[in-house]
């Protein structure tokens, strides 16, 4: 079975397990399981660099770089603009984890949208897909992408209303599905209703393990996601896998 995460943060894995973390042994494990590819999204100067150092020490993690919405508000426009400029030298497979945030503080948005339209237009420089965060903002969010009219927009973790997860449909824009689909409706009706070249897999790892008794998430966990998404589109499994891999390699590669 062919697995991919479009959605990870293996930078993060290290401080987040509970006793010593071998990458070494992580990544052979997540292989074996037929884990194809690892998009680890940086979210401030710093993960962006251990993203990179750490795509270098294995082909499967495909580096990402971008800016948090909050941490953007953690540098002066003179910081942001430089890393901006590293971003653009660096080979990369996409520009994330970028976005807007209204969870976390919610009277930032016009600080976190002028990022975010610099973001984007390094990404359409590049001509990378951008990976996106919207929580407890997605209707700012959209408004302020569709204003740009660039289609490789991936929406991670969606949680929107369903008139918004319509807006992303017409738009001809990707979702990332968490591993939470299999105990989410949310997530169920948003595979049911988008069409399956638009749909992609994702972890958030470490976060938003499927199982009660996993504290860490993981890439190979996708497979139990990929089951539940063959359950509501009707296909066979190893079907799904490999149509959801073609997604990837349309988008990304």
């Amino acid at each position: 079975m062919h697995i991919v995460d479009v959605h990870c943060h293996i930078d993060l894995y290290e401080s987040f397990a509970e006793e010593p973390f071998n990458l070494d042994a992580f990544i052979d494990e997540n292989k074996k399981a037929g884990v194809k590819a690892i998009i680890s999204n940086g979210t401030a100067p710093e993960s962006n660099r251990k993203v990179l150092e750490l795509a270098k020490k294995h082909d499967v993690i495909k580096p990402a770089l971008g800016f948090y919405p909050t941490h953007v508000l953690e540098y002066s426009e003179e910081q942001f603009d430089e890393e901006l400029k590293f971003i653009a030298k660096q080979d990369i497979i996409a520009i994330g984890e970028i976005g807007l945030d209204k969870y976390h503080i919610k009277d930032k948005l016009p600080e976190m949208s002028i990022a975010l339209e610099k973001l984007i237009h390094l990404a359409k420089k590049m001509n990378k897909p951008c990976l996106i965060h919207s929580r407890n903002a997605e209707m700012e969010t959209i408004d302020l992408l569709e204003n740009f009219g660039y289609k490789k927009i991936v929406m991670h973790c969606f949680s929107g209303r369903k008139n918004l997860i319509k807006r992303i449909i017409d738009n001809g824009w990707h979702f990332s599905i968490p591993c939470t689909i299999v105990k989410l409706e949310h997530f169920q009706n948003i595979v049911k209703t988008a069409p399956f070249e638009t749909i992609l897999t994702e972890t958030d790892g470490p976060f938003l393990s499927p199982f009660k008794d996993s504290v860490r998430n993981e890439p190979r966990f996708i497979a139990e996601s990929i089951q539940k998404i063959a359950e509501i589109k009707q296909f066979d499994p190893e079907e799904t896998a490999n149509m959801l891999f073609m997604n990837y390699q349309r988008l990304f590669l």
